[in-house]
């Protein structure tokens, strides 16, 4: 019997807890003084940084389409966009809007940048390991997605692949390789 009425005490208990809330509720929005927002959150600069501000841009990436050519979508990425913050959204692939009309990426999932820089026009890109291990045709729109997103971040004079600082030959769409690739070389690969 005892365990029957606490079961029915905690059922009863519930039941009246739960038609009440500690937050109390409106039928409308209500604003709140700017003065008693803490932290400075709605400040125009970051808080703590001494009036620092991040500004925010659209710069293209390239991905694989639904026919199988590359083309370009657009990422947003603070501004002035670096090859690290374009490479790190490429890598991230596709979206759920661009996976849902059949767009993919060629890049592994598990593709780790150790470092990305442009010198003199040339990208410069550090892998943990080889891209060569992925078939042959992908292989070669994963080096278009990487040069053509490149180009677009000042690497206009190509981009060099090295896994762990030794410098890899890349394959082009042409059935020759390079251990530097450019823009131009992959052209034959865009949609249109």
């Amino acid at each position: 019997m005892t365990r029957a009425r606490a079961v029915a005490g905690l059922a009863i208990a519930s039941v009246l807890l739960s038609s009440c809330t500690l937050v109390p509720t409106s039928k409308a929005p209500s604003r709140i003084n700017p003065g008693l927002v803490p932290l400075g959150l709605l400040g125009r600069t970051i808080p703590g940084t001494g009036n620092g501000h991040v500004i925010f841009i659209t710069q293209p990436v390239y991905i694989v389409d639904a026919t199988g050519h590359l083309a370009p979508s657009s990422r947003i990425v603070p501004s002035p966009p670096t090859l690290s913050s374009v490479l790190r959204e490429l890598i991230l692939g596709p979206t759920d809007i661009e996976v849902g009309t059949g767009y993919t990426s060629a890049l592994p999932s598990n593709l780790v940048v150790t470092q990305a820089t442009v010198v003199h026009g040339v990208g410069v890109i550090d892998l943990t390991r080889s891209l060569s291990t992925i078939p042959y045709r992908q292989l070669i729109l994963a080096v278009g997605q990487l040069t053509l997103t490149a180009f677009g971040v000042g690497a206009t004079h190509g981009i060099r692949v090295t896994v762990n600082g030794v410098p890899e030959r890349l394959p082009l769409p042409n059935g020759t390789s390079s251990e530097l690739v450019t823009a131009n070389d992959f052209q034959s690969l865009l949609n249109g």
